[in-house]
């Protein structure tokens, strides 16, 4: 479906410059900066708030994917969509999950749902027609760094095929571990947009990265 988006996750950025971080996001080339919205209650971490997202608004038009890892993502919706591109929550969390997508479609933003580790791709289809992006989590979500769980291709294999058979156009997103030898595995397994974290800001060159992962010379 064209170009790798590649897409930087804030999570693991130095918490004391966040906008310094989104520049390096921007001059390293990739497409979008992904915001790893956690509670401290659907999953073991605390991090940021709308707020941030508001700042970083301020300093560039960059697309912004605020991805809610939170209890009650429809209660969130509002906050955040004055200031991203897309609002990407979990099926896990949500039991009106069309009802988020609509308000989030209704906002003007991309909506995206996503599946953590021990949930099936297929209990996505019956929102499959209604999403712009699904993302699937190759870790089991709450702190970078972690390896990523090579059993989660089949999910995007899955996903890949109902959006063929189906007549779709959704993105299918990966987030977890991804490295240059899994970012081809994803691909090759029907990823669009690769979210990755620690390993692009521990690059040495991250321009150089981004390269990698989308195979540019």
């Amino acid at each position: 479906m064209g170009r790798t988006i590649i897409a930087p996750s804030l999570l693991s950025a130095d918490f004391s410059d966040f906008g310094g971080a989104l520049s390096e996001i921007e001059r390293a080339g990739a497409d979008w900066a992904h915001m790893d919205v956690m509670d401290g209650r659907f999953v073991p971490n605390l991090t940021f708030g709308a707020k941030l997202a508001q700042d970083l608004r301020r300093r560039s038009r960059m697309f912004l994917d605020a991805h809610l890892m939170v209890e009650d993502p429809g209660a969130m919706v509002g906050a955040f969509a004055p200031w991203v591109d897309a609002i990407t929550f979990h099926i896990e969390a949500a039991t009106h999950a069309h009802r988020i997508v609509q308000s989030i479609r209704a906002a003007g933003l991309k909506a995206g749902v996503s599946v953590v580790p021990s949930t099936p791709a297929a209990a996505l289809d019956a929102l499959l027609p209604f999403v712009d992006i699904v993302l699937v989590m190759t870790v089991n979500p709450g702190w970078g760094g972690q390896e990523f769980i090579p059993e989660c291709l089949e999910k995007m294999r899955y996903l890949a095929q109902e959006r063929s058979r189906r007549g779709l156009g959704f993105l299918i997103s990966v987030d977890g571990g991804i490295r240059a030898d899994t970012a081809r595995e994803s691909v090759a397994a029907g990823a669009d947009a690769l979210v990755t974290g620690s390993a692009f800001f521990d690059a040495q060159d991250r321009a150089a990265f981004v390269r990698a992962l989308r195979a540019e010379p």
